[in-house]
């Protein structure tokens, strides 16, 4: 990707950009299920430190942006790979206020659905955690990106099968919830669950940059 002798800065950030996004991922993880099992000090611990990250992130983004721009690196990928940072950085603010809102809103959720719930948020945290694999393979081996890419898709539509699965049983198999409860209750699992779309829409992105790269 990159054919510069002063290219190792940009690398390095891009590498530190891409760890953020996968760190935040994995607290959003942890602070769902401390959310869940009512440890409520873990979980504003996993509130501070996703803001924390997300802070980072969107520093180390502009820093990239001005390399990118200043150093005159890959004018003809440019465009791509800024974009790819936007989508990139949006992940990790939308788990940041998606985690917000658990905090915000105090959703009650059944105890019968944290087993369904954790699993939906680890499929979309896995759903990340392979575009970043994917974005690395990018920086160094784009042959091997498609492999990754199949991850996300896998791991995204089985999010939404899960999800439909728990929306349909909160509707349709817990009569004593309420109307407004049912409500909330698939509100919040759109909160988890989205976080595998918008990784699938930056594997889409991906996609086609690594194919503008073999060909």
């Amino acid at each position: 990707m990159f054919n510069f002798k002063h290219a190792n800065k940009s690398i390095d950030l891009i590498e530190q950009f891409l760890t953020l996004i996968d760190q935040g991922s994995l607290i959003f993880k942890d602070g769902v299920k401390n959310y869940l099992q009512g440890n409520r000090e873990n979980f504003e611990d996993n509130l501070k430190t996703l803001s924390n990250l997300s802070s980072e992130a969107n520093i180390k983004k502009r820093e990239l942006e001005n390399v990118l721009y200043t150093q005159s690196l890959m004018p003809q990928l440019r465009g791509d790979i800024l974009e790819l940072f936007d989508k990139l950085n949006n992940i990790i603010d939308l788990a940041k206020s998606n985690l917000f809102e658990f905090d915000l809103e105090v959703p009650f959720i059944p105890s019968e659905l944290n087993q369904d719930l954790t699993k939906l948020t680890e499929l979309s945290v896995f759903s990340i955690d392979s575009l970043i694999h994917a974005a690395r393979a990018y920086l160094r081996n784009p042959e091997s990106v498609k492999e990754q890419l199949h991850r996300v898709y896998l791991y995204e539509n089985e999010a939404d099968k899960l999800a439909a699965s728990i929306k349909r049983r909160v509707f349709q198999d817990m009569p004593q919830l309420k109307l407004s409860e049912k409500f909330h209750l698939r509100y919040f699992t759109l909160h988890i669950e989205i976080l595998s779309d918008v990784a699938q829409q930056a594997a889409d992105l991906l996609s086609i940059m690594a194919i503008k790269r073999t060909i």
